[in-house]
């Protein structure tokens, strides 16, 4: 690591990462790489959140490639409900789930996603981010990472619970991360769960053909790959 990679903030760290010319999970590395500089004790909770959470499976009921899209209704970033129907209506969609306008991996996933929205729209495809979060937060990330497409509330994880995507975070990261974030006000309640950040391409017949779903939240579809399973999906 640069002698300058070390006097970075961790906010500088991110901005880097969002900045770097790579592939989207190696930009996510420079983010995980700072956490761990900057809060190794956080970096090591992290590990033992994923080994608990790949232990047990997390994640692996999720629907698969040749499953039926489960549907939803969910309200968008200006209080319109949005379906599953009216999305792939227009397209064949990329659904995929984040944590929060907090994670920055979040945001680093949403930024890539941006970056390919003209050549996303130019096979017809549909984007929708869902997260737990409430209305304000989610207009906040979006407004953050430029995006146009729209991001749905999914309160109290209730259509990532059906999924199988929803996890406990555990009583150690509920007291790490509530040292800097105040989940409970951004969600609406006081559980502590989050949806693990899976993506689904689903074509306009409903049917999943390509996802990705990782315990780890540090890894995230590469944007190459969600681009090539559009493609797929038309």
């Amino acid at each position: 690591m640069a002698a300058d990679d070390e006097a970075m903030t961790f906010e500088q760290s991110v901005q880097a990462a969002i900045e770097l010319d790579a592939s989207l999970n190696e930009r996510l590395a420079v983010i995980a790489a700072a956490v761990r500089r900057l809060n190794a004790d956080f970096a090591d909770a992290v590990d033992r959140l994923v080994a608990r959470l790949e232990k047990q499976g997390a994640g692996a009921m999720a629907p698969e490639p040749g499953d039926l899209m489960p549907g939803f209704l969910l309200p968008d970033d200006e209080g319109k409900l949005v379906s599953l129907a009216n999305v792939l209506d227009r397209g064949p969609a990329v659904i995929t789930f984040q944590r929060g306008h907090w994670c920055p991996y979040c945001r680093l996933n949403a930024v890539g996603i941006v970056e390919a929205q003209h050549e996303i729209a130019a096979l017809g495809g549909q984007v929708v981010v869902i997260m737990p979060e409430r209305r304000r937060f989610a207009m906040a990330m979006k407004a953050a990472v430029g995006a146009t497409f729209p991001f749905l509330t999914d309160m109290d994880n209730g259509y990532a619970l059906s999924l199988n995507l929803a996890i406990w975070v555990g009583a150690e990261m509920e007291r790490l991360m509530g040292l800097g974030l105040d989940l409970p006000n951004y969600q609406g309640n006081s559980s502590w769960f989050l949806p693990i950040p899976a993506t689904f391409i689903v074509g306009t017949n409903g049917i999943i053909t390509d996802r990705f779903v990782d315990p780890d939240y540090r890894r995230r579809m590469e944007i190459d790959d969600l681009i090539n399973a559009l493609r797929r999906a038309r």
